[in-house]
């Protein structure tokens, strides 16, 4: 018999984990980053939406339990954008940013970089994560294709200088020894790509600055369109772009660090990138459920925060937004 506590009466469109507490919020991005979901069908994936459209219209098949139901929804959640309806490229999506993300975390934390890895593994981060934010975004609202290419261009251009520049700091430091300045190198990835990151997630997505994201009811109603919440949104979203990065590439150059020391290591030097995929590997699993259950993906905003029309145009106290992640 399937525990009650597990599997709560089904409500479509709701998350099954509480959101107003950072466990449930964890239990709930954990179904959203599930990599077993990139390899669900087209054909599972229609019985699931068809499957919750049948629900939604009081004619669902007899002995569907809520289990099979939260299921549904937990698919399309991970494959269908919310805003759109439409599939998000599989490596952009949340369920594949740790497979698609971890070669690259690998490459960022390899010691003995050179000016041109340096430059070539922050293009290839930022590329993934600027696509990453542009999939995963607030698209309430249409976005040209000109300002996707400028907020590229301008995340990648800021992570390289700033990764490049500390590189050029930390080998022009006379003060430190040579081992000192190779464990220091191993973490100038870390506020290299932090501040990258911000600068991202801002240019990638500041048209929702300029143009506001709309704002919902209870009902899901559409109030109006706040870029106070935007605003909201996109400081939310940096933060877990800070945060994220954290265990990913300050754990492993700590972790390496004692591992390379082992005999097993010492004997068997190809066994180290091995490891050190290993390593990011789990790192990556830890920060990334952490960093976006900070906040809910469904943000709540009191109406006397927002612009005067939208406070007029209802009653309820808060509105809800989509963050985006």
């Amino acid at each position: 018999m399937v525990d009650s506590t597990e599997y709560p009466t089904f409500q479509l469109g709701k998350p099954r984990f509480q959101q107003t507490t950072f466990y449930g919020r964890f239990r709930h991005f954990l179904d959203i980053i599930d990599p077993r979901t990139l390899f669900v069908t087209e054909s599972h994936l229609k019985e699931a939406i068809q499957l919750l459209e049948d629900f939604k219209n009081g004619m669902s098949p007899p002995g569907v339990s809520d289990k099979e139901l939260w299921r549904a929804q937990k698919l399309k959640q991970a494959i269908i954008h919310p805003d759109t309806n439409e599939k998000i490229f599989m490596p952009f999506r949340m369920s594949g940013y740790i497979p698609f993300g971890t070669p690259i975390v690998v490459g960022l934390l390899l010691p003995n970089q050179t000016l041109a890895s340096t430059v070539f593994w922050q293009w290839l981060n930022q590329s993934h994560n600027a696509c990453v934010n542009y999939a995963n975004r607030n698209a309430t609202k249409p976005s040209p294709t000109s300002k996707f290419i400028q907020g590229y261009f301008g995340a990648v251009i800021s992570a390289v200088s700033i990764a490049v520049g500390l590189n050029v700091l930390v080998q022009k430091a006379n003060t430190f020894s040579p081992s000192t300045r190779l464990l220091i190198q191993r973490f100038v990835p870390f506020p290299a790509v932090a501040s990258a990151n911000v600068c991202n997630v801002v240019l990638m997505r500041h048209s929702e600055l300029e143009e506001g994201i709309d704002v919902f009811n209870s009902n899901g109603k559409i109030v109006g369109s706040s870029r106070i919440a935007a605003k909201h949104a996109l400081i939310e979203t940096a933060l877990t772009r800070i945060v994220l990065p954290m265990p990913i590439l300050v754990l492993p150059p700590i972790i390496m660090s004692i591992l390379e020391k082992t005999p097993v290591l010492r004997s068997h030097p190809r066994l180290v990138l091995p490891v050190h995929s290993l390593v990011c590997l789990a790192a990556f699993g830890l920060a990334l459920p952490l960093a976006i259950s900070l906040f809910p993906q469904m943000s709540e905003i009191e109406t006397s925060q927002l612009e005067p029309d939208i406070a007029m145009a209802t009653t309820s106290k808060t509105v809800i937004y989509n963050k985006g992640l």
